[in-house]
């Protein structure tokens, strides 16, 4: 049985409370802040990239080096059928049984442009214009934070979902930001290993960010 801590993120302060929680190790989904507190259970661990020590491994270096046509647009967060139309591929392809599949346009519209903060979407297109990966960004006061991102399933190769966080990475620099947040990492979760290949990466053990020292491991 999972178990959520969440709150509102409403009012002049939004911005303010989402940093502050987000340091914390909560995510953003819609207008409300959450992090699971499950009774026996910590397996879900926040993780961000310190971008000012991060280096590509010969793996990121050849994606970015594949993927040096494709452009990333920073564009306002209003969905678009476009954008939709990937999407809805995208989670036919990777997450047929999930809940995310079952969504319309309007509940994509929701997740794009519920937002109280200061939210964007980048769009990376072809040098044709073809959108074939976009992720949805939030801006926090230290760095992005990664909410959600989904890329053309026939392109498996092109690793976009890589190649995205690259691009937050070289943008947060280029902003003067210290990190990029990549939401929770499970150990244990094959889907969720791209995170931990990030390095050097920081994860929040009891309460404080500590450099991993190995993929599923921290430093004391």
């Amino acid at each position: 049985m999972e178990r959520k801590v969440v709150t509102e993120l409403a009012g002049p302060d939004a911005d303010t409370l989402h940093d502050r929680l987000s340091r914390a190790g909560f995510r953003r989904s819609h207008t409300i802040a959450y992090a699971p507190v499950c009774v026996g259970c910590t397996a879900c661990v926040p993780i961000r990239i310190p971008v000012a020590r991060f280096e590509p491994d010969r793996t990121q270096a050849k994606i970015k080096r594949r993927n040096s046509a494709i452009e990333g647009f920073d564009v306002p967060p209003h969905a678009t059928t476009e954008q939709f139309s990937l999407f809805q591929r995208y989670q036919m392809s990777r997450h047929s049984s999930g809940d995310m599949a079952a969504m319309n346009f309007y509940d994509y519209r929701a997740m794009v442009e519920d937002t109280p903060i200061d939210t964007s979407l980048i769009e990376f297109r072809t040098p044709e214009d073809q959108l074939v990966c976009v992720s949805l960004v939030d801006r926090l006061g230290d760095g992005l934070s990664a909410v959600y991102s989904f890329f053309d399933p026939t392109m498996a190769r092109q690793s976009l979902g890589t190649n995205a966080i690259l691009w937050m990475i070289e943008r947060a620099k280029l902003l003067g930001l210290d990190f990029v947040y990549l939401g929770y990492w499970v150990a244990e979760s094959r889907k969720m290993a791209y995170k931990a290949r990030f390095q050097p990466a920081e994860i929040m053990v009891r309460g404080a960010w500590r450099d991993m020292q190995s993929p599923g491991r921290a430093t004391a």
